[in-house]
Order: structure tokens, then sequence, then C-alpha cells
């Protein structure tokens, strides 16, 4: 209950919104996710509860974002910087959610909510105050790449909330870079609705410092021809959990994920995903990669359900680890919960270590052992670092995830 009583202390010193008090009383009967539940069970209670310690600060601390300079064909936001948006109107198809708008969709939402399930959802919109919650409204397929950050400063826990309505036969490039400087917690809740003949390239790059932590929630609901990719890399964070729900809501919808999350020294970051075909001639494609060393510990955990209504289904879901060390532990389970009988469905999942027969070919060539096992880490890493919405002359994720490892 402490984090609870924290965000009531917090929010007496402002005046909290319907919304926030709508979910704290929520939390009140589910203050911490259940440790038994399939969805928790195997988070490191320890480094979760060190999570929750970081003091929750309104104010946002300036620091440079360790990212190449903003080109002019590029839209850069920050979340908590919204003053932004008026000069983005003017230019692009692209508006800000009104009040009323914004408030209304996250209450339809929240009433649908499990307590278990949107624990992170509820957590953040009972601490986001408004100028952390930005919600957008996209048509059109002529505009720019867009990028938007979400920062957490040392010392404290950020609560961050983004709601991106994408209309009919908009087309996008997105890129969403979560950053935590040492000592800190930042906590991401998104929100996408993709209208009919709708196409979204989704990228998520999350990274930190030293001893940071980060909750991150991703929610997706496709309408008909709607086609949702996703490419996402969550690195150098002490604890880290992504959680992916993607509905497609009355079929007929596709979906491409290639996801990755690496791990050391003793961190933990986990990947939960959740598919719901929910109308016929639904695609999924799926893989999702770990890779650990040290002592550290990868989870992914992945269910796809496909109902009697969805016949036609064609869903393939794909997990391939990496373990570097004797000492690093990585979990996984994909599963398939499927009642259609027309279907063409499929899972699988393989741990493997560098290739031993590679590395000594490469080294009788005269290729050091260090040298020999980051290009084989270099073909590892390529399959997701390509399928993000970000050019290597914009930022090149390889050589850096290389220099990490």
């Amino acid at each position: 209950m402490e984090i609870i009583e924290r965000i009531k202390t917090n929010q007496l010193n402002v005046n909290p919104t319907e919304i926030q008090k709508i979910c704290l009383d929520k939390l009140q009967s589910n203050p911490l996710p259940n440790p038994r539940s399939e969805l928790w069970r195997l988070s490191n209670k320890s480094k979760f509860s060190n999570l929750l310690d970081y003091s929750i600060n309104e104010k946002d601390q300036k620091f440079e974002i360790p990212y190449p300079h903003q080109s002019q064909n590029i839209i850069r936001l920050v979340i908590g910087e919204n003053s932004q948006i008026s000069l983005i109107e003017k230019n692009y198809s692209i508006q800000e959610l009104s009040k009323d708008n914004l408030d209304k969709y996250i209450k339809q939402k929240i009433s649908c909510f499990d307590q278990n399930e949107n624990w992170i959802d509820l957590l953040n919109l009972s601490l986001s105050c408004k100028k952390n919650i930005l919600g957008l409204k996209i048509n059109g397929s002529k505009i720019p790449p867009i990028e938007i950050f979400s920062l957490a400063s040392s010392d404290s826990l950020k609560a961050k909330t983004l709601v991106i309505f994408l209309e009919k036969n908009c087309d996008i490039k997105l890129l969403q870079v979560n950053l935590g400087r040492e000592n800190s917690s930042l906590s991401q809740s998104t929100f996408f609705c993709l209208e009919e003949n709708s196409s979204l390239n989704h990228g998520i790059v999350s990274y930190g410092e030293n001893k940071s932590n980060l909750l991150n929630s991703l929610n997706v609901i496709q309408q008909k021809n709607s086609e949702y990719n996703l490419g996402s890399l969550h690195f150098k964070f002490n604890y880290a959990r992504f959680e992916i729900r993607i509905q497609q809501s009355v079929g007929n919808a596709k979906t491409n994920i290639k996801s990755m999350q690496i791990t050391k020294n003793d961190e933990q970051i986990s990947t939960h995903t959740k598919i719901d075909f929910n109308g016929p001639n639904g695609f999924l494609d799926q893989i999702n990669k770990s890779l650990a060393d040290d002592k550290s510990h990868a989870i992914f955990e992945g269910s796809i359900i496909v109902p009697k209504s969805a016949q036609k289904t064609d869903a393939s879901q794909l997990s391939r680890n990496l373990l570097l060390s004797n000492l690093a532990q990585i979990d996984t389970k994909p599963q398939l919960e499927i009642i259609a009988d027309d279907v063409k469905c499929k899972h699988g999942a393989t741990i493997s270590q560098l290739n031993e027969e590679e590395l000594f070919y490469m080294r009788t060539r005269g290729i050091t052992l260090a040298e020999a096992s980051k290009l084989q880490l270099s073909s590892y890493f390529q399959e997701i670092i390509s399928f993000l919405p970000v050019s290597k002359d914009r930022w090149d994720l390889l050589d850096k995830l290389l220099n990490e490892n």
C-alpha cells in the first residue's frame, strides 16, 4: 500500500483529475500486481520494489538527448513539452486531441481494464499530470517521420501517457525513444487506434543508465485493412518490463512484430505480448529475441488468442534466444489459444550460444575472438535494427549495441 499512500500524498500538492481519482480507486483494491499470476510470477520482486522507491516528481529536469541533431525532415516531440504542438498543427495534418475527447477515450479504456493485466496503465494514469499526457490525431500520408521522447531524470519516478489516433488512409513512421538517467524510473503507457486502411511503422528504443528502471505498456487497436509494424529494442535497464497488447478488432488486419531485449550484469528485462484476433483473415508475424550475459535474466511470454470468429487467421510467433554466460538465465513461453478450426498458426522457441564452429573458422583466418564474436552478434542484432524506422546515418544503433557488449 506504500505506493498508493505516496500517490495520495503527491496529489495533495496538486489538483488531481477525475481520471487520476478513478485509477487510484482501482489501485486501492490491487495496490501491487499479484506475484502468483502467470503475468508477474517471474518478475524480480526486489528490483520491482526498488523501481517504485523513487520520489514522484512533477517537475521535469532538462538534459541533453543522447541522439543525433534534429533534422528538418523529422518532427520531434518530448512528452511534457506540449507547447510544440501548435507549431506542428500549422504545417501538418496533426492535431492535439481536445481535453474532452482525450478524457472520454481514457475513461472508456479504464472501464475495461483488468487490474492485474493493466496495472502499469492504472499506475501511469494515476500519476500522470496533465502535461505528461499527450493525445494526437493524425491524418494523411505525406507526414514526415515523427520522433517522440520520454525522459526520466535521476532520483525520480516519472509517468508518461501517449494516445494517438490514426485516421483512415493514414500512413506514418513513428519512433519512440524512452530514456532513463542513473537511479531513475520511467513508466510509460502508449495507446494507438488505427482506423481502416491506415498504416503505422512504429519503433521503440528504450535504454537507460546505471540503476535505471522502466515500465512500458503498449496498447494497439486495429480496424479493417490496417497494418501495424513494430520494431522494439530494450537494453541497459536494471529492471524493465515491456507489455504489448494488440487487438485486431474485426479481422482483415496485418501485424508484424520484431523485438529484442538485451541484459547484462544482474539486469532483468522482460517482454510480454498478447495478440487478440477478433475477426477473420488476420495476419501476424512475430519474432522476439533475447540476449543474456553475466548473471542477468531475460524473459519472453507471448500469447496468441484465436476465437471461433477468427477463421482464416495466419499467425506465427517465434522466440530466438542467445545465452552468453552459464550464469545468465532466459525464460521463454510462446503459446497459442485456438478455438477456430480453419487457421494456420505456429509457434516455437530456441535457446543457443554463439556458434563455436563459426568462431573457430574466423579465428583460423586471423580474426580475434572478440572480433569474431562481434560479427556473430552483428548478424543477430541486424534483423531487429533494420526493422526500426530510423536510418543508420541518423543513429547507428548497431554500432552502439556492439560497443555495449
